[in-house]
């Protein structure tokens, strides 16, 4: 089957294609311009790029099947009712808002413009009546919560009977904030790999098995992605299938499953040798994100004369602010992690390079922080 190019920025695009994909007669392309030799499947209804924030971007193949599984999933773990589009559905995070919305009869409500609070506002009371949901990523969280004084602001948060966030690590104290001015937050898990979160608060969706082999994280279930379009060699190596015959998805992720519980510690890649040591930059990252003013900072690799590599902190803020939050997280992250995993240096920009679909972009980020 070939695939129908959409622009996954115009979200009424994609739900206007949304039947036709998910019954199989019309695959999407999303985030990319298919060729004449890009054929899929059977049964696919999406191809999806990812956002290659860290490495080369890859194309991701999901069934209809894989995409109404996760929708069933979570509207079994969370309840069905009115969504929020506030993410790109380009993404598989604002593609599935578009899913459960469309396999739940109601109509999504569509930010206009850049996410801003008064366009979230707006949107929200435009839901109706019923049971409400939004997906964010921790940024978005934080812009709202930020402005959660406003009375308005603050009663469309508290107004979504779930507010899923995923995308990346949500910092305990961005949580804590939400809690306080009334937002219900389920962290999520998944990736493109597993047609968006299929781990609900640590605990994995149901049809949905999590084991960690070699300290890496697998999933498998019925919403795994069929592969990745044009590269056999790195599907097989991404999608593994044991002496039972089951198919499993290596995440790439370090973590442990004890008691059916999920805990991810980060990525087995991003690792510094740092004085000849390793060093993981997500724990450091995580640590330094609970240091009041950096919870939104990223954390990347530098290099070091002395040590060989090194971290550094990138945030946004004041620049004068910069030494004192420097010296407040290497005390946090020399008491959690150690003291050669101290940050060594502290960028402050007025606004951190984000991809669109709301991450950060690690990327430039590095590229920053390195030319600095």
């Amino acid at each position: 089957m070939r695939l129908r190019g959409t622009d996954g920025a115009d979200p009424i695009a994609v739900q206007a294609a949304l039947p036709a994909a998910l019954d199989g007669t019309a695959p999407l392309a999303l985030g990319f311009e298919p060729g004449p030799d890009d054929v899929v499947p059977e049964g696919t209804a999406a191809v999806i790029a990812t956002s290659g924030s860290t490495g080369v971007p890859k194309r991701v193949v999901l069934s209809a099947a894989a995409l109404r599984a996760s929708a069933a999933a979570t509207a079994e773990r969370i309840g069905s009712g009115r969504w929020t589009l506030a993410l790109s559905a380009g993404y598989v995070a604002g593609l599935q808002v578009l899913v459960r919305a469309h396999l739940a009869g109601t109509e999504p409500a569509l930010l206009e413009g850049r996410f801003a609070p008064g366009a979230f506002v707006a949107a929200t009371r435009g839901l109706g009546a019923g049971p409400r949901y939004t997906s964010l990523v921790p940024a978005q969280l934080a812009t709202l919560v930020d402005a959660a004084d406003e009375r308005e602001v603050r009663a469309a948060l508290a107004s979504y009977d779930a507010v899923l966030i995923g995308g990346q690590a949500l910092p305990p104290v961005l949580r804590e904030r939400a809690a306080e001015v009334g937002a219900r937050i389920v962290r999520t898990y998944g990736s493109s790999e597993t047609a968006g979160g299929c781990v609900y608060d640590g605990a994995p969706l149901d049809g949905v098995r999590a084991e960690a082999v070699d300290c890496e994280i697998r999933l498998t279930g019925p919403m795994l992605a069929d592969g990745y379009l044009g590269d056999p060699g790195l599907t097989a190596r991404a999608f593994a299938v044991d002496a039972d015959g089951v198919r499993w998805y290596r995440t790439g992720d370090a973590g442990t499953v004890a008691d059916g519980r999920v805990a991810v510690i980060g990525r087995l890649d991003n690792v510094i040798v740092s004085g000849g040591i390793n060093v993981s930059l997500d724990r450091v990252e995580r640590a330094v994100r609970s240091v009041p003013g950096l919870e939104g900072a990223v954390v990347v690799a530098v290099d070091d004369e002395r040590w060989g590599q090194g971290s550094a902190i990138v945030a946004a803020g004041p620049e004068a602010e910069g030494e004192a939050l420097l010296a407040a997280a290497r005390d946090r992250v020399a008491a959690e992690v150690g003291t050669v995993a101290r940050p060594s240096r502290i960028l402050m920009l007025a606004e951190v390079p984000l991809l669109t679909s709301g991450k950060p972009d690690r990327r430039a980020i590095a590229a920053l922080a390195n030319a600095r």
